[in-house]
């Protein structure tokens, strides 16, 4: 179903890129938009992933210089089966994350230095598994895919500058062609909102929580990451806009509303869902549990404890004693760091 969902969505970019091209050039600029995009649909299958990493200055990390990273990763990959995805660093302040790759045997993870430095364990584990969950999904070919073709849609419409609206170019619109043209090229990034169904983070949301095995770490998470997006600046994601939709956050400054353009769902839905399913998850253990022999909850934690990495292993989250993020056990700065 993912697949045919992909194939329709890449036609649609397809069809609009060649419209634009028409707009542009009349049926010579149509032609030479289809040989484009049909180039760039291929180009994209192969390396979007690649152009994705790169475009945000990607670093590989492996269990040497990123033991505690990877090793959630690892352990995760693990439990949900899949093959292990290489593993990337950003150096970015902003705490954010994303998935990419064709498929899950060529798929990598990325999260940021502002997301390892200001998570703890579980909250990282939450995320990564919010991740691995698009990957299963096969969500991420989708998502890499429709972000370079909306890249080029605004480039295309970019060059609307330099070719004139007279009839010398065959374009049967003349200069409304070409201002529909510009016109277009800012509304790229709703096209990708829109074609990008939302409700692939909240199912992602959901079995990300099956994955990691508890739904209040990413949701503990997604209230942190929410909050500390809106103040930081991701000068990479503001520049490139039609990557939004890959992270788990939307990356872009003041975008806040739970609407029909909106590259996420609202945090505060996404957390709701997320607790509601803790709730279900909760339910059978308290029913087996009478009252008298029912413990007592436990007390809540100051984000300070919470932040603290975790000292129990039960969840198959790997325990690195006081390892900080960024260092291996000779305490060796990682690569940002």
């Amino acid at each position: 179903m993912n697949m045919m969902k992909t194939a329709m969505l890449i036609a649609a970019m397809t069809a609009l890129f060649m419209g634009i091209g028409y707009m542009i050039g009349g049926s010579g600029g149509m032609m030479i938009a289809l040989v484009i995009a049909l180039a760039m649909n291929a180009f994209s299958y192969w390396n979007s992933d690649k152009m994705v990493l790169r475009m945000y200055n990607a670093v590989e990390v492996d269990r040497s210089n990123a033991p505690e990273y990877y090793g959630i990763v690892q352990s995760l990959a693990e439990r949900a089966n899949l093959p292990m995805p290489k593993v990337y660093l950003i150096e970015n302040d902003q705490p954010n994350a994303f998935a990419t790759g064709r498929n899950p045997e060529n798929a990598a993870v990325a999260a940021t230095t502002g997301l390892l430095n200001r998570m703890s364990r579980e909250e990282v584990a939450g995320v990564m598994a919010h991740e691995l969950a698009h990957i299963q999904h096969r969500d991420t070919l989708t998502m890499t895919i429709t972000a370079t073709l909306a890249g080029a849609i605004s480039m295309l419409g970019n060059f609307a500058f330099f070719f004139g609206g007279s009839r010398d170019n065959n374009n049967p619109f003349g200069f409304i062609g070409v201002l529909a043209a510009m016109i277009v090229a800012p509304l790229a990034a709703m096209i990708v909102q829109m074609a990008i169904s939302r409700t692939r983070e909240y199912s992602a949301d959901r079995r990300g929580a099956e994955i990691c095995g508890n739904p209040e770490w990413l949701a503990s998470a997604l209230g942190k990451l929410a909050a500390a997006a809106g103040r930081t600046v991701n000068v990479q994601a503001e520049h490139n806009p039609a990557t939004a939709h890959m992270f788990i956050i939307n990356p872009l400054n003041g975008q806040r509303a739970d609407n029909l353009f909106s590259t996420h769902p609202d945090t505060e839905n996404r957390i709701r869902a997320l607790m509601a399913m803790a709730g279900e998850m909760d339910r059978p253990a308290r029913m087996e549990t009478s009252p008298k022999a029912r413990p007592e909850p436990a007390p809540a934690r100051s984000e300070a404890q919470v932040s603290r990495p975790a000292k129990t292993g039960s969840s198959g989250i790997p325990k690195t004693g006081q390892t900080q993020w960024g260092r291996d056990g000779s305490g060796k700065k990682g690569p940002w760091g």
